[in-house]
């Protein structure tokens, strides 16, 4: 797919030096003078105060006796990472990450307002920036991560898996997408307690981004039985925060409901918008 790549000329790559005009230099901190050692955010930080499912899955309050989910309840993620290794040009670095997704039946009074399925995806990553064009793209990211993602949770709720996931970047102007194929890591099958999990999450997904006007629209798409991710973010309006639209439909919203179709709407605010 990658065979029309060619090397950017010199004056290309001072063109395309990353800053304020690269959305992927700007979420890797892949300019020259970054700090060679940093902290900042990863995925798209974000508080839904509210999220509505049209079909609530019956199977998340298994083991809970008396407890059905509700289906409005509040979502938030919080997510950074920190470059520990760099080149001198910043071209080449090693990251830690980590995400956490929680979903939190907060209008559920009767049950105490009990977080429903929190997730946890602690990453080692590696990033190099080929500066390189692809079909008029601008090839910016090639990295590989090792991700570990589990719910914490003992049986017959836990969920888990360990995955290599290659990342491949690229971006034209306030453009960028990110597609992720990714393999998973077998596990010893008496322990595994979702075999099937490739099956409705895929081996990869393709996220797009396109800002307008300081707006931030971006879709995500993910194999397997499919899943689709939607959203919009405003522009500044209270300080960092910014408005936050969240539309979801497929499996796999989060670990507990990998193998349960639902469509989601979620609104509230965010702090950023990178991959």
């Amino acid at each position: 797919m990658l065979c029309c790549a060619f090397a950017a000329s010199p004056a290309a790559l001072a063109q395309s030096a990353p800053g304020s005009d690269s959305l992927l230099g700007e979420a890797w901190a892949l300019d020259p003078a970054t700090e060679r050692v940093d902290l900042s955010l990863y995925r798209t930080n974000y508080f839904l105060p509210v999220r509505h499912s049209d079909r609530v899955n019956p199977a998340q309050g298994a083991g809970v006796p008396g407890f059905d989910s509700e289906d409005k309840e509040a979502k938030f993620q919080v997510s950074f990472k920190a470059r520990v290794l760099s080149a001198y040009d910043r071209r080449l670095g090693g990251w830690l990450a980590y995400t956490q997704q929680s979903h939190w039946q907060v209008y559920h009074g009767e049950a105490s307002r009990p977080f429903r399925e929190t997730n946890y995806l602690p990453e080692a990553i590696v990033i190099y920036d080929p500066q390189l064009e692809v079909l008029g793209l601008r090839w910016r990211v090639a990295g590989l991560s090792v991700a570990h993602e589990s719910n914490g949770r003992a049986e017959p709720l836990s969920r888990s898996w360990n995955r290599v996931i290659g990342m491949l970047g690229f971006e034209r102007g306030d453009f960028a997408l990110m597609l992720r194929p990714w393999t998973r890591l077998k596990e010893d099958p008496g322990r595994d307690d979702n075999p099937d999990i490739t099956h409705y999450l895929g081996h990869g997904d393709l996220t797009m981004m396109l800002r307008v006007r300081e707006n931030t629209f971006s879709l995500m798409m993910r194999g397997g039985k499919g899943a689709v991710q939607a959203g919009w973010i405003s522009r500044k309006w209270l300080g960092p925060l910014r408005g936050y639209v969240q539309l979801f439909s497929g499996y796999g919203e989060s670990l507990i409901d990998y193998d349960w179709r639902q469509k989601t709407l979620g609104i509230g605010v965010a702090l950023n918008d990178m991959f």
